[in-house]
């Protein structure tokens, strides 16, 4: 479980394709600093496993099922990701609950800078869009964010300066492609108030 607090921007430094999965290297003095075999990280919002520890690097395999719902295919050696270590039980829940299970993509529509924030608008994918509401909680390539404003197909979010200095999401450009995940809770409340034995 995590915070959607990105603590480090870490880099991808060695990709390899074994077919229906990769192994992907990440440098990450932050995150790796008190990392075990078996820990779990959340790269770009996806919760991955310590399978390797190196010099300020780890390896984590990517199934075929993450590379299907999420964006990191997409990335390449020298891309940067977002990361966060799980949280303690100790840990100031400063962010929103967020699991690492990505929901789905979206693509940056439009950015519009403003003296001190950005205004980020992305797509609403239909499948997800009962769970997002204005004011409520999403979590963008494991970045936890509030929704300002809403439509029907897109939604947005204000970026304050750390956000933009501190995340992926500052460099973000139109067409660009993001992990999403709703709130954990909105699920479950939906499925606590469908009619019994409705699907």
């Amino acid at each position: 479980m995590f915070t959607g607090l990105v603590e480090e921007k870490g880099k991808v430094i060695a990709l390899e394709e074994l077919g229906d999965s990769i192994r992907m290297q990440i440098e990450a003095p932050v995150v790796t600093a008190d990392a075990q075999l078996g820990d779990s990280i959340s790269v770009n919002g996806v919760c991955l496993t310590v399978a390797e520890l190196g010099d300020a690097t780890f390896i984590a395999d990517i199934m075929q099922e993450s590379l299907n719902r999420s964006a990191l295919g997409e990335l390449a050696p020298q891309s940067t990701v977002n990361l966060e270590r799980a949280l303690l039980p100790t840990t100031r829940l400063g962010g929103h609950i967020v699991q690492g299970h990505v929901d789905g993509t979206a693509k940056l529509i439009s950015r519009t800078p403003s003296d001190h924030w950005d205004i980020l608008r992305f797509e609403l994918p239909a499948d997800l869009a009962r769970y997002v509401v204005e004011k409520g909680s999403i979590a963008i390539s494991g970045t936890s964010l509030t929704v300002s404003a809403i439509g029907e197909t897109w939604f947005e979010v204000s970026l304050i300066p750390v956000t933009l200095r501190d995340t992926i999401l500052g460099d973000l450009a139109d067409g660009d492609l993001v992990n999403l995940e709703v709130d954990v809770l909105a699920k479950y409340v939906e499925k606590m108030v469908r009619p019994q034995g409705e699907v």
